[in-house]
């Protein structure tokens, strides 16, 4: 980006409530994140900016991450290090920051070299010993942003940006800290944040720009600490409140903050100004642009904190201060935030009973745990805790417990997730919201919180509930346009521009356009498939080195010609039923039934029989076939399906695997299991599991393969580990594809250390979805303004995924793809319900009746579950 990129401006820090001696301070402390600082593009912005700062008189204190993915690099090198052989995660991070130096035309290896190698012998103790201490932990995990500021540091001098590198150990010092969890004083430490005198007179002397480290710090014994996740925006607060500047600038990959997440909700909208007890609420309720404990020691200084985003400069962002003109009650932001657990008190006997909560949160406080939500009644008492960060162990969660259970019945709820509305006088507008709130009549809500400030109405639920909520809340609580001043422009509009805005110009069905809009012609209706796309996934599934045998999950799409395309491609098949398992004999007459693995769940006895008699390979997903049927299995060669432990996906409802899953055989059963495998006669040769789909990292299989590589031990004639499926699918515009390249790479570590095993994929969605688009009309339009509705000729009869799932479909009006997208619209279908909705709060052009509308990523699991709910016809199937 070149230097005369243009720059919003930045209001003045008196105007904003700043103090005489801030907002005269000719300090400015700029904060970059992991993602601004990875990239040569970004750093010659960041060179722009510094340049414009001086050339204002003002003096930069630049505080910048590690690059972007190392933090969560380092902690899989130290596992690494723990399991296996780390030096291809040690190779990866030499080669990141080596090539990003490049980039910079510099000498990585000279200016790397003795963190590199610091870095390596910390490592080689940890893999002698099998284990990492807390403080060898806080030392690697230092090194990312000890190299990211030297890579930093010296490109800048090579472009003549006078600035000085400074180890931020030097100064910052964190505090004390009493109770069990000593190691949160070195992975999640606090820090000094009063007016430092001293350090303002020496970074005014030095004269340059100052450029230091976020996330870290030293204790009062001198030993490095972390700041915690997040810990280089609560560093940047630090340096600000002891140097007293004018302003604490944020730029990271977002240009402020949102009314909810864009990625869940590309219609929020940015808000423009807050007050800090805004911003403070919203940061702790999941907005991720800032974490919570940045805002405490700017608000306590008075300073202005502005957000802006290293990629769009010129967007003014977010500015939080102490001013605000917003004084009118309403909903700024919807948040979610997972990673909670619940624990609930329960007993009579608290009922008017004298210090019994003293009590209780002595306990916490006894064992360094801190409460986030409260909720009380007569008989129970029910506190949430914030787990997100790993920091409760489970020595201390036991801890806790037993203490607890001294005063009072105890239960611990997992994996929960809090749905936040943060505002002004919420409770004034409780009434309006009502409508709004019906959307948890249908969900379990284990908390229900009201904050004291008046600022945040906040529910507990399933973790799995929150994204869908949030997306659900917003599209009717948010207005689309208008409202007051604190709400900016969309993130869909503000980085629409000009130009027509076509989601994926690559995508097939932009290819091929015309030809759908001439079947458009023929039909109000149809599913359309494109065979050439089928086989392009099928390809590049086959060419994975390190995969045996791929087999298709046929219960995605059974469209005969997708068939017949995947059998030719060499794909084989996993079916869960006879009716699949016939219908591929039919559609393919010469199928060999060898190509088919048969895995039913919860079955009739009958099924299992046919399934033998045929000679297919069968899977068992449960103990009761071989508890209630052990003679007809005597002799077989049986595939099982285990449960990993831990289920992944887009939702719940396709995670399938963890606790709650009605899919394997949990590992506490596999002694159970064995035994009756033997009891009957078997052997097994195949184990299995499936963790879920919608998955888009590739170390999910990792860390499977290892769970079933336990397991299979147990069973000396297994042959094979089917992996299962559910590679993800790109959903959103902007969403990267899924990585084959890493994923082969992952195999092949596995291969490696477990030769004796053949490794199978079983791809469902991934083979097909994005080979189908939904094509119907617009029928009619509804409203005009804050809410307007899109109407077409199909609905959840069609694809019920988004009203099953709260699943995200692509949707585009093919007729105007040319066309500037300027209105935000609700598309929805026919049929008389509440849910028939397509999508929510989407960008398209102006739209009439008639126009071709193109519901993407409808290949997998539309048409297949489809219905004629309310006798109307279900799309039609077309192969091009």
């Amino acid at each position: 980006m070149s230097t005369e990129t243009t720059e919003a401006d930045f209001e003045d820090s008196a105007a904003l409530g700043a103090p005489d001696v801030i907002a005269k301070s000719s300090l400015v402390v700029m904060k970059f994140g992991g993602t601004s600082v990875s990239s040569g593009e970004n750093w010659r912005t960041i060179a722009a900016l510094l340049r414009r700062r001086l050339a204002a008189g003002l003096q930069p204190v630049v505080v910048h991450s590690a690059l972007k993915g190392v933090s969560n690099a380092l902690e899989s090198l130290l596992q690494a290090a723990i399991d296996d052989d780390p030096s291809d995660a040690l190779a990866e991070l030499r080669s990141q920051h080596y090539a990003l130096a490049e980039e910079l035309g510099l000498d990585g290896p000279e200016l790397l070299g003795e963190r590199l190698h610091e870095l390596e012998q910390l490592v080689a103790g940890v893999r002698l010993v099998r284990e990492v201490s807390v403080r060898v932990r806080v030392r690697i995990m230092a090194i990312g942003e000890l190299m990211a500021t030297r890579l930093g540091a010296a490109y800048l001098c090579a472009q003549s940006v006078p600035v000085e590198w400074v180890d931020a150990r030097d100064l910052l010092t964190s505090r004390s800290r009493s109770g069990r969890q000593t190691a949160n004083s070195y992975l999640s430490a606090t820090c000094e944040f009063s007016p430092d005198v001293e350090l303002q007179k020496t970074v005014a002397a030095c004269g340059n720009i100052v450029l230091t480290q976020g996330f870290i710090a030293r204790n009062k014994s001198g030993e490095t600490v972390l700041l915690g996740r997040g810990g280089s925006d609560t560093s940047a607060s630090y340096f600000a409140a002891k140097l007293q500047a004018r302003r604490l600038e944020v730029w990271t990959d977002v240009p402020g903050m949102f009314s909810a997440d864009p990625k869940l909700v590309p219609s929020a909208r940015l808000l423009v100004a807050l007050h800090y007890d805004e911003a403070q609420e919203l940061a702790s309720a999941g907005s991720a642009v800032l974490h919570p404990r940045c805002i405490t020691p700017v608000r306590e200084l008075g300073i202005p904190l502005f957000i802006r985003s290293t990629a769009a400069p010129q967007i003014a962002g977010t500015v939080i201060s102490s001013v605000t003109e917003e004084v009118e009650p309403q909903v700024k932001g919807i948040c979610s935030r997972s990673g909670l657990t619940l624990i609930s008190m329960d007993g009579v006997g608290m009922w008017h009973e004298v210090g019994f909560l003293a009590k209780a949160f002595a306990a916490f406080s006894k064992n360094g745990v801190s409460v986030d939500l409260v909720s009380t009644s007569e008989t129970n008492v029910t506190v949430s805790i914030d787990t997100s960060d790993g920091m409760l162990s489970d020595d201390v969660e036991e801890s806790l417990v037993d203490d607890l259970e001294k005063l009072c019945r105890v239960r611990v709820i997992s994996n929960c997730s809090a749905v936040s509305l943060v505002g002004r006088k919420i409770r004034t507008i409780i009434p309006r919201l009502a409508p709004a709130l019906e959307v948890f009549e249908e969900e379990r809500i284990h908390l229900m919180s009201q904050a004291a400030n008046d600022l945040n109405l906040s529910f507990v639920v399933d973790k799995q509930q929150g994204p869908r909520l949030v997306s659900k809340l917003h599209a009717t609580i948010i207005r689309k346009k208008g409202a007051t001043t604190v709400f900016g422009q969309s993130w869909e509009r503000l980085f629409a521009g000009d130009e027509p805005l076509v989601a994926a110009p690559d995508a097939w069905w932009m290819q091929k356009r015309d030809q759908l809009m001439q079947l458009a012609d023929g039909q109000l209706n149809a599913y359309v498939y494109d065979r050439d796309s089928v086989a392009d996934a099928a390809d590049s599934l086959m060419q994975l080195k390190n995969i045996s045998r791929i087999l298709y999950a046929v219960k995605a799409n059974f469209n005969a010609e997708l068939l017949q395309t995947l059998s030719t491609a060499g794909v084989d098949f996993e079916c869960v039923s006879p009716g699949e398992v016939e219908w591929l004999q039919e559609v393919i007459p010469d199928l060999d039934l060898g190509r088919i693995l048969f895995t039913p769940n919860f079955a009739p006895r009958e099924e299992y029989e046919w399934a033998l008699k045929a000679g297919l390979q069968v899977t068992l997903d449960n103990l009761y076939p071989l508890q209630a049927w052990p003679e007809m299995f005597k002799g077989q060669e049986l595939f099982i399906r285990v449960d990993p432990g831990q289920g992944r996906g887009h939702h719940e409802h396709v995670k399938t695997a963890g606790v709650h899953s009605k899919f394997g055989v949990p590992r506490f059963e596999v002694d159970e299991l064995a035994r009756l495998i033997d009891a009957a006669g078997a052997t097994v040769t195949g184990i299995h599991a499936h963790s879920g789909s919608g998955i888009l990292d590739p170390e999910n299989w990792r860390s499977v393969a290892g769970e079933l590589v336990l397991i299979a031990e147990r069973f000396p004639d297994v042959k094979t580990i089917d992996l299962g499926g559910g590679l993800g699918v790109p959903e959103k515009p902007g969403d990267k594809a899924f990585d084959l390249a890493r994923l082969d790479a992952t195999l092949a570590e596995i291969r490696e250390a477990y030769p004796q095993f053949d490794l199978w994929l079983e791809p469902g969605r991934y083979l097909v979805a994005r080979a189908g688009v939904l094509l119907t009309r617009c029928t009619q339009t509804k409203g005009k303004g804050e809410m307007r509705y899109i109407g077409v000729g199909t609905g959840m009869n069609s694809l019920i995924r988004p009203a099953l799932y709260g699943s995200y479909h692509e949707i585009v009006n093919l007729t105007r793809a040319d066309q500037t997208p300027s209105e935000t619209v609700t598309v929805v279908g026919p049929i008389c319900e509440t849910g028939d909705r397509l999508g929510s709060d989407r960008l398209l052009p102006p739209t009439e009746e008639g126009d071709v509308i193109l519901i993407a990523n409808a290949g997998a699991y539309g048409y297949v579950m489809s219905s004629q709910y309310n006798r109307r016809a279900v799309a039609e199937e077309i192969v091009i």
